[in-house]
């Protein structure tokens, strides 16, 4: 993969022009050290001829102590160099990182569905490291390592023409080979990220899946899958390590050849009487210094190697876009919320079943089983979906402003699928739908995150403070607020029990019970005060007290909001105004609650005499 000489300006361009300071501070200190690694051997030479010729011991003396001088100096300025680039490269990586966070933060369900967590830790975080060298001072040290190169050939070429030359062609022919020993190399180490982004992925997607592998009996299986992605890994691995060994080798090859080189036309000269022993010295000392830049810049070869790849996957996770694009900011009006479906059809993509069915609760059950099984085949020229993918076809309806809806269905009709759709985490595959009377395409995403709360079976809980978990880490929102929500729903002698009030930390849903958990989604939603609430089976885990506990808070929550209640129970529907019966993404009843219930022919109100709730899930 040849990645364009762009892509790595564009690169050093964003990241380190806000550390232009500190950029400019490290050239300077590189700088330096070139000059005193220069300086030193010249020294030396003075200080070899002076003793040959049995020189006073007071020059000697001024030599030494000139030379240790330098030395000592020049390991300040690299102890400089080492602190400051280490300082570049933490705030470009980590700024990278924000960056790729936040650009993944944007993207929409499709593209997090077909990616586990493991693959993109890797991708935000590991592609990054490999970024580190290459911020920190790959270019000053480039351009550093070039500057002594040419500076060491400009010394031998003064001291003598045939030396100069002599080395000159030696060192341009090194550097050709160590650059198309890169080129071979840069493609293996793109394999090692893709394969660890695999491995971790997997790591990552067992662990979260501990509880159900261990109770399964299906530790064996994973530790299985386990060895077959390290074994897979290896080999991958070695092959670029060999790539980049290779590169080691044929410079500890070439640096042979070149003191072989500089010793013979040294002999040569000495004899000749055209040159001292200390310029022999000199010439020697000067091959030598020949290496550091060489090998320097063939370590920084093997670094960008590695950043190759990163940089290309970087850039790729960077141009990936959201299916699900930002409206052009209709505003969604105030007060209950009305919604409207027209011909509303929807299917997830291929991609998204195969990894999304995993762990997803109802919404991955309705993209597994969602349509009609026996769904027949796409005729040519027809689009290349399947009709059986389809989860909701041609959905029509509407929903006045404060009213509720109860919808009700069997697992797989397409209930959740439904409520991410007004939740807009995914667009229509045909079909449009308003809110408010405004088109969700043309509505701000963040303007509807405000405006449509949810509370979903799955509770997701951060390692952070009480008040952080409830206003999602908005320091706006006022204590006294919280504290009246958590009383409302019956949590306050909870919230006296914790040893610091809101500022107790809580680590994840682990200290909670399923009922406190659920409890506390339902304070964030009273906090941000949404026009349109969604309930997405949202008592399923509650036991009958904590339910009753609730009951209360709901009816108030929904007072003077439109709502839309999603359940398995029949229970848990008596408070909408309207019912509607999904089956195979399709609706086949709806009307008034209490209409449905008088019909005796209704589909409703057989589930109310029979109580058989179950032929619903």
């Amino acid at each position: 993969m040849k990645i364009p000489l762009r892509r790595y300006i564009e690169l050093l361009r964003v990241y380190l022009r806000p550390q232009l300071g500190r950029v400019i501070l490290l050239a300077a200190l590189l700088l330096g050290g070139i000059a005193l690694q220069l300086a030193n051997p010249l020294i030396l030479r003075g200080f070899i001829d002076a003793a040959t010729q049995r020189a006073e011991p007071g020059p000697l003396t001024a030599a030494a102590l000139l030379f240790i001088g330098f030395a000592l100096l020049g390991q300040l300025l690299a102890v400089g160099v080492t602190y400051v680039s280490e300082q570049v490269a933490w705030t470009s990586t980590n700024a990278l990182r924000a960056d790729l966070a936040a650009h993944c933060l944007r993207l929409d369900m499709a593209f997090h569905k077909t990616r586990s967590p493991g693959e993109m830790i890797e991708r935000v975080d590991g592609d990054v490291n490999e970024l580190s060298l290459f911020f920190s001072n790959f270019v000053v040290q480039l351009l550093g390592n070039l500057l002594l190169l040419v500076g060491v050939l400009v010394m031998l070429l003064r001291e003598n023409w045939l030396i100069g030359v002599a080395m000159g062609l030696f060192a341009l022919g090194a550097l050709n080979l160590l650059l198309r020993l890169r080129n071979l190399a840069t493609p293996l180490w793109a394999r090692v990220r893709d394969q660890s982004a695999q491995f971790y992925g997997f790591v990552g997607e067992q662990l979260a899946g501990t509880e159900d592998v261990r109770s399964s009996g299906a530790t064996g299986y994973v530790m299985g899958r386990f060895y077959t992605l390290l074994r897979a890994w290896l080999p991958i691995s070695r092959r670029a390590s060999l790539a980049g060994y290779s590169m080691w080798a044929t410079t500890l090859g070439l640096f042979t050849v070149g003191n072989a080189l500089a010793f013979g036309l040294s002999a040569y000269l000495w004899g000749q009487g055209a040159i001292t022993i200390g310029t022999v010295y000199l010439i020697f000392f000067y091959t030598e210094l020949l290496r550091q830049p060489i090998d320097q810049l063939r370590t920084q070869l093997q670094d960008l190697q590695k950043a190759d790849a990163s940089i290309g996957r970087v850039a790729t996770l960077f141009a990936t876009q959201p299916a699900v694009q930002d409206g052009i900011g209709s505003p969604l009006p105030d007060g209950p919320l009305a919604v409207e479906l027209r011909d509303v059809s929807f299917a997830y993509d291929d991609g998204e079943q195969g990894l999304g069915a995993r762990g997803q609760g109802s919404g991955a059950e309705e993209q597994r089983s969602g349509a009609e099984p026996n769904s027949p085949a796409p005729q040519r020229g027809e689009p290349q979906r399947r009709e059986r993918d389809t989860v909701l076809r041609d959905l029509s309806f509407t929903i006045p402003a404060g009213r509720v809806l109860g919808i009700l269905g069997r697992t797989g009709s397409g209930k959740t699928t439904l409520a991410r759709l007004l939740l807009r985490l995914y667009d229509p595959t045909a079909g449009e739908v308003r809110l408010g009377g405004v088109p969700l395409r043309e509505a701000k995403i963040a303007d509807l995150r405000r405006r449509v709360g949810v509370v979903t079976q799955d509770v997701q809980l951060f390692n952070a403070s009480v008040r952080d978990n409830l206003s999602f880490f908005d320091p706006t929102v006022d204590d006294k607020r919280i504290c009246a929500v958590l009383n409302e729903l019956g949590l306050e002698p909870w919230l006296r029990g914790l040893p610091h009030g809101l500022d107790s930390e809580l680590e994840g849903n682990a200290a909670l019970s399923a009922g406190e958990a659920q409890l506390l989604a339902f304070a964030r939603l009273f906090l941000i005060d949404p026009g349109l609430v969604i309930l997405d089976e949202a008592s399923s885990r509650l036991d009958p007290a904590t339910e009753q506990l609730i009951e209360r808070a709901v009816r108030r929550l929904l007072a003077g909001r439109t709502g839309i209640i999603i359940a398995h129970r029949l229970a848990t529907v008596q408070r909408a105004d309207e019912i509607l019966i999904l089956e195979r993404g399709g609706i086949v009843e709806r009307g008034e609650r209490q209409a449905l219930a008088d019909d005796l022919d209704s589909r409703f109100a057989q589930l109310l005499r029979t109580g058989m709730e179950e032929v619903l899930t």
